[in-house]
């Protein structure tokens, strides 16, 4: 029985055999797995259905699945070559600004201390995967990039807590997202833009893991899931357009265009006892008034004749860009019918002395000129009468405190209904910022002429070219809003030749105000008028008071 027993063991394990590779190759031949799909060895890229592409692909770059982005690969490449380095500078930013906040938590909940064991963000860099440039029209530029960041970071902080010391791991930190930024104000100092803003265009996607005393955290079911939901909202909440983070480069005083913030309302009521300079009558008075720092030219009263007690009642409007460096500067003349005028004295009024709103009467002794050591400036002169108020405008008030109190003044301003805002007087700020494609038949130095209301201002020529910059601002002082009024602007170019100089026009374009008085502001390019591809950008704001 042994040997037949054993003889047919041997015939049954060769039986078994030759069926399972028979049943096994009928398997394999005749049932084909469900989950994998049949598609060509050679399919063209741009024969794959999107959905499948993306199934096969989940990873594409953005440059992939939107053409208007753009590849980056000398970027990643920069950033690759200098990570050793952005690691210990980065490090060393975080380790400067945790430190404050963690010597805050030291001493309380038996805290003894918490400090950085190991702080490196590892050797992989992050790396972007597309960037898009917008086309604006304001002096900024503005981008969107995709970042991805699967980087092997090792954070390690030691908390002390009594007399037992907790280590918390920071590993296998994953993150992906898109943002956008904006590099703002240009300035003309390097490197040439004053800060960058920056948002996010979607919800980040965060992962990583985290270790408390060599046990994995993350590892407990439900709470990985729900950490970095929490995160990830946390983030969106503070970051996620149009929520911004603002990173100041340059301070905001270098290289910025001072924009007006208000009207500083001067009237020039009489003078007394003012010098005598003429020999065989009395002095012919009048006053000059402008702001320090500004370029725009000084207003003038009328002239008085014969008489050093003169009497004016006049009123004057100027555009305040800094109430608190600029100065009113009065400078008192007799007039002269033939030759220079002579100067009868001067004063000036800081207008930080003013509180908004607030009209204030002075009377100023008139001084030779600002040097107190000047003997000159003990001759008596005269005196002026004058009274002065500063009204911020209404979009700038709230920078502004006085004795007014911001309730007070947010009632103020409130109360105005819209029609008052709309049809009030205001501030018409038209900056003509440049020209693209303008040539004339004959020659071409174009220069641009502002008209409003039978105003008209004029920016200087650019010689010989079809593309002039001009960046000039000027000021309109209404006392109404322009709701039915057109400015005109109009391109010309001129030239001198043999002692006469000749025009001509390159194109015009009229805009209507109504949508400058609604919106507050317009930043369009133009097609002109009566040229074949010319183009012009102009900037215009409503400031009412």
């Amino acid at each position: 029985m042994g040997f037949l027993g054993s003889l047919l063991g041997i015939f049954g394990f060769g039986v078994g055999i030759s069926i399972g590779l028979i049943v096994g190759y009928f398997l394999f031949i005749y049932f084909e797995p469900r989950d994998v799909k049949d598609y060509p060895e050679s399919t063209p890229f741009n024969e794959i259905e999107p959905n499948t592409l993306v199934d096969l692909l989940p990873e594409l770059p953005l440059w992939v699945m939107n053409p208007d982005y753009e590849r980056v690969d000398w970027f990643n490449e920069f950033i690759a070559n200098m990570w050793p380095y952005l690691d210990k500078a980065i490090c060393g930013i975080i380790k400067s600004t945790s430190e404050p906040i963690f010597a805050e938590y030291i001493g309380q909940y038996q805290i003894k201390s918490i400090e950085f064991e190991q702080l490196t963000l590892g050797t992989i860099p992050p790396r972007l995967h597309g960037i898009k440039i917008y086309d604006s029209n304001e002096k900024e530029l503005v981008f969107e990039f995709a970042v991805r960041w699967a980087g092997n970071p090792n954070i390690v902080v030691a908390l002390k807590l009594l007399s037992l010391q907790i280590s918390v791991q920071l590993v296998d930190f994953q993150m992906a997202a898109t943002a956008r930024a904006t590099l703002k104000p240009f300035v003309p100092t390097f490197p040439c833009f004053s800060s960058i803003i920056i948002s996010l265009t979607k919800k980040p996607e965060v992962d990583f893991g985290l270790k408390v005393i060599g046990g994995d955290l993350m590892a407990i079911p439900g709470l990985h899931h729900f950490v970095q939901e929490t995160i990830s909202k946390q983030v969106a909440s503070l970051y996620l357009w149009p929520q911004t983070l603002d990173i100041p480069i340059l301070d905001s005083s270098i290289g910025a265009v001072k924009k007006p913030v208000g009207i500083l309302h001067v009237k020039v009521l009489r003078a007394q006892k003012l010098l005598n300079m003429d020999f065989l009558s009395k002095s012919d008075p009048y006053v000059k008034l402008s702001l320090g720092e500004d370029r725009l030219p000084a207003k003038k009263t009328t002239v008085k004749m014969n008489t050093l007690n003169p009497v004016w009642d006049e009123d004057f409007k100027l555009t305040v860009k800094d109430p608190e460096a600029q100065v009113l500067q009065l400078h008192l003349y007799d007039w002269e019918k033939i030759g220079a005028h002579d100067k009868l004295g001067m004063q000036v009024v800081p207008l930080k002395m003013l509180n908004p709103y607030e009209k204030k009467e002075l009377t100023l002794d008139l001084v030779h000129n600002t040097n107190p050591n000047d003997p000159q400036n003990k001759k008596p002169r005269g005196q002026i009468m004058l009274e002065m108020s500063f009204i911020p405008f209404q979009e700038d008030s709230i920078k502004f405190s006085g004795p007014i109190s911001f309730h007070e003044r947010k009632e103020s301003i409130s109360s105005l209904s819209d029609d008052i805002s709309l049809r009030g007087a205001g501030l018409l700020l038209v900056t003509v910022i440049a020209a693209e494609d303008v040539e004339g038949k004959h020659h071409t130095n174009p220069y641009a002429v502002v008209v409003l209301r039978g105003e008209k201002r004029k920016t200087k020529a650019m010689n010989k070219t079809w593309n002039p910059k001009w960046e000039e601002e000027f000021q309109f002082m209404l006392e109404e809003a322009p709701l039915k009024d057109l400015i005109h602007i109009e391109v010309k170019s001129k030239k001198r030749r043999f002692g006469f100089r000749s025009k001509e026009l390159l194109g015009y374009v009229d805009i209507q105000l109504r949508d400058v008085i609604y919106n507050g502001r317009i930043n369009e390019k133009y097609h002109l008028i009566n040229s074949k591809d010319g183009i012009l950008h102009v900037d215009i704001r409503w400031k009412v008071i």
